[in-house]
């Protein structure tokens, strides 16, 4: 055990995988020992920040899904910040980002050394993973397997294609973001809920369903036929 500890710690490619997973374990930890704000008390802060708000929120908000806070916290403050169509808007800019940020750290620290080991069913994984459209990479959002930004650091670790990550994962968070902006304005202003901001959510759940049987139609016609 000693001695593979050795090797591994003498491969690059590990010492980057290793620091990947300490860097994780740090976000779970900071989680747990710290308290997220109250929606409510957060529309002074687009006030303070002035001009600088949207940025502070598109960034802001990148910054702190990548450090795995959950999207919903994000988008909830977006829409109790700047309402519900705005905050959607800025929430999905923070979700871009994030995902971008994710895709890069996890490919740059994890996927050599992730490369180099998969076998067996884990390699036939990770090429599901290479070939995937846009469609696929909205199904593997949707699915309630893990956070936001976990999901976007496993990506980086896989053959992924980081166009049709993008893409697939600004599609997938639109219905969401919308609803929960809508719930983060109408905690700030409860006389004054916004139902159209609301509305992508439903389509949003139709939407999921309807991808996620023409996934599974799409995997078991593949199996049927390898061809």
């Amino acid at each position: 055990m000693i001695q593979a500890v050795r090797r591994l710690s003498r491969q690059p490619s590990a010492v980057r995988f290793a620091l990947l997973l300490l860097l994780l374990a740090t976000f779970g930890v900071v989680l747990l020992v710290v308290d997220l704000p109250e929606t409510a008390e957060l529309p002074g802060l687009a006030d303070r920040l002035g001009r600088l708000a949207p940025v502070a929120a598109v960034g802001g908000g990148a910054l702190l899904l990548v450090a795995l806070v959950p999207r919903t916290f994000i988008t909830l403050a977006s829409g109790a910040i700047f309402g519900a169509l705005e905050g959607a808007a800025y929430a999905l800019g923070a979700a871009l980002l994030a995902a971008a940020l994710g895709f890069a750290v996890g490919r740059l620290l994890g996927r050599e050394f992730v490369a180099a080991r998969v076998r067996g069913r884990l390699a036939r994984l990770d090429g599901w993973f290479a070939r995937q459209s846009v469609l696929g990479v909205i199904t593997v959002r949707l699915l309630p397997i893990a956070g936001f930004g976990l999901v976007s650091y496993g990506y980086g670790t896989t053959g992924a294609r980081v166009l049709p990550f993008l893409v697939g994962s600004v599609i997938a968070s639109t219905p969401t973001a919308f609803g929960y902006a809508a719930v983060g304005a109408a905690v700030t202003s409860p006389g004054d809920v916004n139902w159209f901001g609301a509305a992508p959510a439903v389509l949003g759940l139709v939407a999921s369903v309807v991808l996620i049987r023409r996934w599974w139609r799409a995997e078991r016609q593949r199996r049927l036929d390898p061809a």
